[in-house]
């Protein structure tokens, strides 16, 4: 039996991958689950999953936990905060992380996770995006096994070849191509984007997720962090990686060989499946998810991206290129931007527009230490914070 700790139990990969625990409970049990502030679906997973530990995000969500908890007999013991969140990524009794805390805060505690050398499902890709030089290093000082999960990752590890990390240069891996669905607003014109509401933004046409990466995916955002942190695990450079619109996001990524070969990860749009990879890798298990009929599917169709439509991404491609501190930088400010749009506070297109400004207005430097970075993000949001102040984002400035 493998004890998982499950950072960010009540998004949709957390729910996910309790689902994979649910069909697989005679291999899994739940050690620790974490949420921001919503208490009632915590205590739903505690009374079904029995976990030995709940985090919340503040004491008056764990005050409120800890209430139920004892009221209801349940075992579960309420903790709060980043050292709650470190304790359950490091314990004795953890053998894997799921680290699905979204954005920034998901930094730290998957850092402890990786400093006490656990397996690390990573779904946060703003550990990498940060602090990929300080990420990896550490993975590798530590013995920590590093499973990506987010889909095109997941893809891209299915499809590389066993031996890669020892031996890149030999492998005849020629380039990334990192598919993506091209969201909501893949066709539409570029002069309605300027009236997007954060309802339109957050419907993704193939895959349910939460409301700030449904927007990053609005965007493209979400690809270019994808990117940056394609080339952190898989030792790239930002031209070894090719982004190809796939609006049927049945090919997750594929892998282009030196001898003109192209190994695809398909399946059906469902994160229960690199979930299910990551949790028993090498082996595999039930995750839920339907076989994919290909005769039903009919087509599959690719495209270009058009960085006219979708500036985030190249943005992305640019701080990457950058290095140090850039990527730190362009992802707090992205955090700050997307919050704002989702309280209709600035325009979708504003978004793109405070990103770059931000990018312009403080300068990246070397990112030699978990501080500089951590600086770094707090400097950016403070930029960020200020540009929307000042009113020349707002809904009014379109």
């Amino acid at each position: 039996m493998q004890n998982i700790t499950i950072l960010g139990a009540t998004g949709s990969i957390g729910q996910s991958t309790l689902d994979v625990v649910r069909r697989n409970s005679d291999r899994y049990s739940v050690f620790a689950l974490t949420a921001n502030r919503q208490v009632d679906l915590i205590v739903e997973q505690c009374r079904e999953f029995s976990p030995l530990y709940a985090v919340m995000a503040d004491s008056e969500s764990a005050k409120a936990l800890s209430a139920i908890l004892r009221r209801e007999g349940l075992p579960t013991e309420a903790l709060s905060g980043v050292d709650g969140l470190r304790l359950v990524s490091a314990h004795d009794d953890v053998d894997m992380v799921m680290a699905a805390i979204v954005g920034a805060a998901g930094l730290l505690p998957t850092l402890a996770a990786v400093e006490a050398g656990k397996r690390i499902l990573l779904a946060n890709k703003e550990s990498l995006v940060m602090a990929g030089a300080l990420f990896m290093d550490a993975v590798q000082r530590h013995g920590a096994e590093l499973l990506p999960i987010d889909s095109e990752h997941n893809a891209i590890y299915q499809c590389l070849p066993v031996n890669y990390g020892a031996e890149q240069e030999s492998s005849g891996v020629r380039r990334i191509l990192l598919t993506a669905s091209g969201g909501p607003f893949r066709t539409t014109e570029l002069d309605a984007l300027q009236a997007v509401t954060p309802e339109q933004a957050c419907a993704h046409p193939n895959w349910p997720m939460g409301r700030k990466i449904s927007v990053d995916s609005a965007t493209m955002m979400n690809k270019g962090l994808e990117a940056i942190e394609a080339c952190w695990l898989f030792g790239l450079q930002p031209d070894d990686v090719e982004v190809v619109i796939h609006p049927q996001s049945i090919i997750h990524s594929m892998v282009d060989y030196v001898d003109g070969s192209v190994l695809a990860q398909m399946g059906n749009p469902d994160m229960r499946t690199p979930i299910a990879y990551g949790m028993a890798w090498p082996g595999r298990i039930d995750s839920g998810v339907d076989p994919l009929d290909l005769v039903k599917m009919g087509r599959l169709d690719f495209e270009a991206p058009d960085y006219k439509r979708f500036p985030c991404l190249q943005l992305a491609f640019d701080a990457v290129s950058s290095g140090g501190t850039a990527m730190a930088i362009l992802n707090a400010a992205n955090e700050v931007a997307v919050d704002a749009f989702l309280n209709h506070r600035i325009g979708f297109c504003h978004i793109a527009e405070l990103n770059r400004e931000v990018l312009e207005v403080l300068e990246a430097c070397p990112a030699d230490d978990l501080q500089t970075v951590l600086d770094a993000d707090r400097s950016a949001r403070q930029q960020a914070q200020a540009l929307i102040t000042q009113g020349k984002y707002g809904w009014e400035a379109r």
